[in-house]
């Protein structure tokens, strides 16, 4: 409580500083790493987090710049439209992507779509998930669609997409889907986790996918 008797409110953290902490998180930078690499002091980073703030045109360029990605994406741009309606570059290159940066990139992201056939129709559905030890996991609701795939071969792909740099990856893996039981494993995918699923409600079925094969490609510009 204030001395005048009104209960301080905790800030909110706006979108912007919402961005900034999970790219940062992405890369596994603590927030000292990150602010050093941007050229400013820990405490504004930790403000830019935690507030709802709009920091300084060439602030949140030299964030961007050490976080990696654009200032539009920490800004939100193009967030409420899908992915891929820029135009493509003068000159791109489709290369081909390597197991291990598989799953470095795999590892990156956190949402990606499964899909499997049930009753001979072809069906795909976004989840939350965690990679373990060249493993995929994701938990989901008993009975639902995700966990339907447990006990069948299915494909899993997650991509990113950078409309303003015509440029993007994606990772395709094939292979095998169990239902997990085992106690242990079980704790180590919800440690993995780190927040619950965005369907919220009560999903406490995991699905562990084996991979049969991994490929993957990315598009490059000049």
């Amino acid at each position: 409580m204030s001395e005048n008797g009104k209960a301080h409110r905790t800030p909110e953290p706006g979108d912007i500083g919402r961005r900034i902490s999970l790219q940062r998180e992405r890369l596994g930078l603590s927030r000292e790493e990150a602010a050093a690499r941007a050229g400013m002091a820990p405490g504004y980073l930790a403000y830019l987090e935690e507030h709802s703030a709009d920091p300084s045109a060439p602030g949140i360029a030299r964030l961007a710049g050490a976080l990696g990605t654009s200032v539009d994406v920490l800004r939100g741009v193009g967030a409420d439209r899908p992915p891929g309606r820029g135009r493509g570059a003068a000159h791109p290159r489709l290369v081909p992507l390597g197991a291990e940066e598989c799953w470095t990139l795999l590892s990156s992201r956190g949402v990606g779509r499964v899909g499997l056939l049930l009753a001979g129709d072809p069906v795909i559905v976004p989840v939350n998930y965690v990679v373990d030890h060249g493993r995929l996991g994701y938990r989901t609701a008993p009975g639902t669609v995700p966990a339907r795939a447990a006990g069948h071969r299915v494909a899993f792909e997650v991509d990113a997409v950078d409309d303003a740099m015509s440029r993007g990856w994606s990772v395709l893996l094939v292979g095998q889907a169990r239902h997990v039981t085992d106690p242990d494993l079980v704790g180590r995918l919800v440690d993995l986790a780190h927040a619950e699923p965005w369907a919220g409600g009560v999903r406490d079925f995991w699905v562990l996918l084996e991979p049969e094969r991994l490929s993957g490609r990315r598009i490059e510009t000049e």
